[in-house]
């Protein structure tokens, strides 16, 4: 099985979700069902029907995230040193050429991206034009308003 890349928080919200799944989500719906039960009929208990569907996700979910877990490299972006390296978990300050304007993106997984924090997937298009270039050097991304330069400004493994 592959590795997945994870940073070290990403992998602590995930295990912290797992936690909520099975300590919480699983006994509260384990209940539902069992009280649906008490009350008869199966066949026209929309409450029965319900807790069903919710303990199928739930299953689910606490299946997906152990399956992740398990094929995680969790990767602890203070540790690194890939000496100025634009690598995975890096933060990384950029310059956007055309406009002047200043980002930061840190490069994560999948399950971690969220642009709204400046964490992008490490499998989008502005990460690989990324990976692997130094402080002082230029990107170009592919972008739907069409290509991007962006000067790399500063490099950091925090």
């Amino acid at each position: 099985m592959a590795t997945i890349p994870i940073t070290k928080r990403g992998a602590e919200i995930l295990k912290a979700e797992l936690h909520q799944l099975k300590t919480v989500e699983r006994p509260w719906v384990i209940n539902s069902i069992s009280e649906a039960r008490a009350q008869g009929d199966l066949s026209e208990n929309a409450e029965y029907d319900a807790a069903k569907d919710r303990q199928g996700f739930i299953e689910g979910r606490i299946q997906e995230i152990e399956g992740k877990l398990s094929a995680a490299q969790v990767i602890d972006p203070s540790e690194l040193d890939a000496g100025g390296k634009v690598v995975f978990g890096s933060t990384i300050e950029l310059q956007d050429e055309q406009s002047g304007d200043k980002v930061t993106y840190q490069i994560v997984g999948e399950d971690e991206a969220d642009i709204k924090f400046g964490r992008v997937n490490i499998g989008s298009p502005i990460a690989r034009a990324l990976i692997g270039k130094d402080e002082g050097d230029t990107a170009e991304v592919v972008a739907p308003g069409g290509i991007r330069r962006y000067e790399i400004i500063a490099v950091m493994y925090i």
